[in-house]
């Protein structure tokens, strides 16, 4: 059996940020798959599961919601490594073409306030385990970085 691309990845150089993680190719549509990577791999400490759960949840809700994306989403959801997140967006784009849709989200889970969205019995398997906090410090983390990205920051090392 074949090594799926994301695990040729040299993970020991992975450092965090934007990248293309893949683009499929279906009839005349292209589907670009987006590693957003908020922590370094085998280094860092990965996002707890609570904390992890709400940014799929905040995250989710302001993608699929976003005024000029909402049509091009396919999916928002974590890694199961709990390194970060994968973004599939319909279009052959790159890391640059999101990175201000990346902020603008980032900057919208920091200044949220409120009640989780989706985070109750009827719209949640596991609605209880959700951390706010966490949620914006790991953001704030991430956020940081996107505020002058390198190119090491989103390119996939070679």
């Amino acid at each position: 059996m074949e090594k799926i691309a994301s695990f040729q990845v040299d993970h020991l150089r992975l450092k965090p940020g934007i990248y293309v993680s893949r683009q499929d190719k279906f009839g005349d549509t292209v589907l670009t798959t987006f590693d957003l990577r908020f922590k370094e791999p085998n280094k860092e400490p990965v996002i707890d599961v609570p904390a992890l759960h709400t940014l799929e949840h905040l995250g989710a809700t302001f993608i699929r919601s976003h005024k000029d994306w909402a049509d091009r989403v396919v999916y928002f959801g974590p890694m199961g490594c709990r390194t970060g997140f994968y973004l599939i967006l319909e279009g052959k784009l790159s890391s640059s073409d999101v990175l201000p849709l990346i902020r603008e989200m980032a900057c919208w889970i920091i200044a949220f306030e409120g009640a989780i969205p989706g985070a109750a019995p009827e719209e949640c398997g596991n609605w209880k385990e959700q951390n706010l906090d966490m949620a914006k410090w790991e953001t704030k983390h991430y956020a940081a970085l996107l505020t002058n990205p390198s190119p090491e920051n989103l390119n996939y090392p070679a």
